[in-house]
């Protein structure tokens, strides 16, 4: 896997970082799920009692502020480790993680991966891999706050697609009109502005369903930053 470029800094996922083989044996640890689209896989506030193995799918990593608004931090596609940090550190989450699609995922209990980690001297690496993914959020928290609602749906569109686990020159984003609203901090009636001009060009369409066909995410985001 290759990694992605945030503000100059270069993130990898987890398999990347402690190998294919370690990724394998820490699979082994626990048997494979099938997590269903906009299941809440991690809790803000909840206790660190397990990590999840990202093997398949796309999710959200969100922060919920004191008035229930919801911020997108990131977006982690197959290959990582979800909520390694609050077992790590003993501590509650910060964030809560949603499937952005179905995924499939194995859930390690926190004794067992921190057994794992010990055993195999993980804990430089993933401490590294940390303080790469605060300088992402950092990054997209920036980002979310101080540009155009455009920019920012149109960012939020790319690292959805970037980590999607379907490739193809069509992408399926199964968010509504208004949970991608709630993500990058704007109201509807703004996203479903900002999604005229891109859906009258052809570059995404409207899925029976629910969500957001993308068909041409470069000029999405050329068209956005051209606005501003």
């Amino acid at each position: 896997m290759t990694g992605t470029t945030f503000g100059g800094c270069m993130y990898q996922p987890h398999v990347s970082v402690i190998g294919d083989d370690l990724w394998s044996q820490l699979c082994q640890l626990a048997p494979l799920r099938v997590r269903p689209a906009r299941s809440v896989l991690l809790r803000q506030g909840d206790p660190g009692t397990h990590v999840i193995l990202l093997v398949s799918g796309s999710t959200l990593i969100t922060l919920t502020g004191s008035h229930g608004e919801r911020t997108l931090l990131a977006v982690r596609g197959a290959g990582e480790l979800l909520g390694e940090l609050a077992v790590l550190d003993n501590a509650p989450r910060t964030a809560s993680v949603i499937a952005a699609e179905d995924c499939r995922v194995h859930i390690i209990p926190a004794p067992d991966f921190l057994a794992f980690v010990d055993r195999h001297d993980l804990q430089a690496a993933l401490l590294r891999h940390a303080i790469a993914r605060v300088r992402e959020a950092e990054t997209v928290r920036l980002e979310m706050a101080t540009s155009a609602v455009p920019v920012r749906l149109a960012s939020a569109l790319g690292r959805l697609l970037q980590a999607a686990s379907v490739g193809g020159a069509e992408c399926l984003v199964r968010l509504t009109q208004l949970e991608l609203s709630q993500l990058i901090g704007a109201s509807r009636n703004a996203v479903g502005t900002a999604l005229k001009p891109w859906r009258e060009q052809g570059w995404l369409a409207t899925e029976a369903a629910g969500g957001l066909i993308i068909r041409d995410i470069t000029s999405i985001q050329s068209h956005a930053h051209a606005q501003t």
